[in-house]
């Protein structure tokens, strides 16, 4: 038996919302959580997701589960996955009509002091190569 292959589901937050809640605005955090949790079921991720208040029946998110990519969807908890899909009832309705997984990592969110508070700022204010807008 093969491993199983994981799309790990993270949350695209505004900026300002880092000091009220840094952990949704950490894309970075949040997948090395989902990495963490299937590495300890060995599992392997790969994709990684980003997404914000998508529809549960998006082709962005079943396209690798029918090319055979992914088995599973993890989050690392409800808040993200809340943000991460416009609603998470139908998001589980659909993996289950699909019959793909869909758990939550829910290990401790890291601690955000000052510092990793403004590491995550850099990181995620800094323009990505390549980006297009579209």
């Amino acid at each position: 038996m093969g491993d199983v292959r994981v799309a790990a589901i993270a949350s695209l937050t505004p900026l300002e919302e880092l000091d009220s809640d840094p952990f949704l605005v950490d894309t970075r955090g949040q997948h090395d959580m989902c990495a963490r949790w299937a590495a300890d079921k060995g599992y392997v991720v790969t994709r990684q997701l980003r997404l914000y208040g998508l529809r549960p029946d998006h082709r962005a998110l079943w396209a690798d589960v029918e090319d055979g990519e992914v088995e599973l969807f993890v989050a690392p908890n409800d808040r993200v996955l809340a943000r991460a899909v416009a609603s998470v009832s139908r998001f589980t309705e659909e993996c289950e009509r699909r019959g793909v997984r869909l758990e939550i990592a829910g290990l401790d969110e890291p601690l955000y002091s000052s510092r990793t508070k403004a590491g995550v700022h850099r990181r995620l204010s800094m323009p990505t190569a390549g980006y297009d807008g579209s």
